[in-house]
């Protein structure tokens, strides 16, 4: 094997070897092993107590006071992912978990997992000026017509790239800190910076709207209902030999750790394999997730016609589903239990009755509370709808299966001093 230690500099390596002490040394923490339980209780329906999480890897900002010390920009990637996971534990106060081992996924340039090109149709998405999230698709299906010129997507995988970093990492820092590669990343593909890694993202709709829109997506219901089901047939069988090519290929890993089942929902459950069981590893064996935001304003019937039985086929190939993101769940819930066979956590986002949400949860569901972060990413922070948030879902979720998981905070105003104190406060009102 080729010494990769010797291509990263005598900086490089100090800073990064510094950086896998401690995180090594928080991962061995008592406290780390106590969490881990409390979070499977919670997912096994047993909870001690609620789960709380404030998403740090986008809030802006967060590692303004910290000078990025690696040259090597790869290497970069890896000192801002370790930073973020010490700081989260050292500052933020809540139930962050760092498992004995640093994970990394099957690298974008390698794998070949989200490919936009469907043969003739072709996505392509623009982008704003300045860095963002707001991205606008040319909507390739124009008509009914279009759907004739898709082709199925092929996937491949080049395992050299992510080898080879591996064994950059693991040159540098395995002594300390293995290395565990496995699964792949829907959203960030810098390797060595993997938030998202082993959540199986189904997205049949967001596939959907890139394809014709969400102005066709609400019309073709009424106008074109036929292309719409074959539209939605399609892009299921794409996802099913695309999952297939995964387990075939031997690319996933069990998700039962620190990886998000769901949107920054941790997979530690009883009920799934636990990381290094001896088998092969099957879908069946794993958390996916599915979701639906770019339905949210159909009707919860028109919802369960012409859509939910689609992304069902796909969650019901799983061990466990975590259902939803942001989108309202309490007016479709009954449709989304009865469609999803394997379905143990839900997300409620701001746009719910809470209470409704709490009697349709009850104890057979974790409810998984999205709070809004506007309230904390303003100039000046509200902190008084906050706490009314906060003792909502206290109330809609007595006796009942609570995490609490503070996303999407893309602001420098939310600094960490006030992120710690929105921990502070939740915990104050729920009991933790």
């Amino acid at each position: 094997m080729k010494d990769n230690k010797s291509t990263a500099s005598p900086n490089d390596i100090k800073v990064l070897r510094e950086l896998a002490k401690r995180y090594m040394e928080i991962a061995q923490m008592d406290v780390m092993s106590e969490r881990k339980q409390l979070w499977k209780d919670l997912h096994d329906l047993k909870p001690q107590r609620p789960m709380i999480i404030f998403e740090p890897f986008w809030l802006d900002g967060y590692l303004d006071d910290y000078k990025i010390k690696c040259q090597d920009s790869l290497l970069q990637n890896v000192e801002k992912r370790m930073m973020f996971a010490i700081r989260q534990f050292d500052e933020m106060e809540d139930d962050v978990v760092l498992e004995p081992y640093f994970r990394i996924a099957w690298w974008g340039p390698g794998l070949v997992v989200t490919g936009k090109d469907f043969g003739q149709i072709k996505i392509e998405e623009h982008t704003a000026a300045q860095a963002g999230l707001a991205y606008l698709s040319n909507f390739p299906i124009k008509t009914p017509d279009d759907i004739k010129r898709l082709s199925p997507r092929t996937f491949s995988i080049d395992r050299k790239p992510t080898l080879d970093a591996k064994d950059k990492f693991e040159s540098i820092f395995g002594d300390i800190l293995p290395v565990k590669l496995g699964n792949f990343d829907n959203f960030d593909f810098d390797l060595g910076n993997q938030p998202f890694t082993g959540n199986n993202f189904i997205g049949v709709t967001w596939d959907l709207f890139k394809l014709i829109g969400s102005e066709k997506i609400m019309t073709w219901v009424y106008d074109y209902p036929d292309a719409l089901h074959e539209l939605c047939s399609f892009l299921v069988e794409d996802k099913k030999r695309f999952f297939k090519f995964l387990v075939d290929e031997k690319l996933l890993d069990f998700n039962t750790d620190n990886q998000f089942a769901g949107p920054s929902c941790y997979g530690y459950v009883s009920d799934l394999p636990a990381i290094g069981t001896d088998k092969k590893v099957e879908l069946k064996d794993c958390w996916t997730w599915p979701e639906s935001q770019e339905t949210e304003c159909m009707s919860p019937k028109m919802y369960a016609e012409f859509f939910l039985p689609y992304i069902a086929e796909i969650a019901n190939m799983f061990g466990l589903s975590y259902y939803g993101c942001c989108e309202r769940m309490d007016d479709r819930f009954p449709y989304v239990k009865d469609a999803i066979k394997n379905l143990r956590i839900v997300s409620v986002s701001h746009w719910n009755d809470f209470k409704k949400a709490g009697e349709l949860l009850g104890k057979n569901y974790v409810y998984s509370r999205k709070p809004t972060p506007a309230y904390v990413s303003t100039e000046t922070p509200n902190w008084e709808l906050v706490e009314k948030e906060a003792i909502q879902t206290r109330d809609a979720t007595k006796n009942g299966c609570l995490e609490i998981i503070c996303r999407d905070v893309y602001s420098s105003k939310c600094t960490p001093e006030r992120a710690k104190e929105w921990v502070r406060l939740w915990k104050k009102v729920v009991g933790i």
